[in-house]
């Protein structure tokens, strides 16, 4: 947990990006960690979490991470969660709290409030479109050879 407080430090220290770092550990060693790099690279989804998850993907050549624990300076927001979710991580520690984030105006709320609604209820529209036409490729996915269980 110290290392991932020292990356959220040191990225605001260094102008990199915001406070947020994460470290993954399998087995007591560490296989990767991350820093919030969003503003810097242009990319929303560049959160320390991802970050994390993406390069310990790489280090294990897997797409899971069982067998895995999370260390976060912040409780992960809802993109976040559901990553370390997808990624089958074990266990999830994080040092500052969601409520924390808000008091330096970094809100997940509304985001849990809006998963909550109906589609047609959220604040960016949404609305289905050639559902026949799209159920084709989970059709041929189903007849594929090609599926990997996870």
């Amino acid at each position: 947990m110290r290392r991932a407080i020292a990356l959220a430090t040191e990225n605001v220290r260094s102008g990199a990006g915001g406070p947020f770092g994460a470290v993954i550990v399998r087995d007591g060693k560490v296989i990767a960690e991350g820093a919030n790099c969003v503003t810097r690279e242009n990319d929303p989804t560049a959160h320390a979490e991802v970050r994390a998850i993406r390069a310990a993907c790489q280090a294990l050549g897997a797409f899971s991470l069982r067998g895995c624990e999370i260390y976060t300076s912040c409780e992960p927001c809802p993109m976040c969660l559901a990553a370390i979710y997808w990624a089958r991580i074990d266990r999830i520690w994080y040092a500052n709290t969601s409520a924390d984030a808000a008091r330096i105006a970094f809100d997940d709320a509304f985001l849990y409030r809006e998963m909550k609604l109906p589609p047609e209820q959220r604040a960016i529209p949404s609305a289905m479109l050639l559902h026949d036409e799209a159920w084709e490729s989970f059709q041929a996915w189903l007849d594929s050879g090609i599926k990997i269980p996870f």
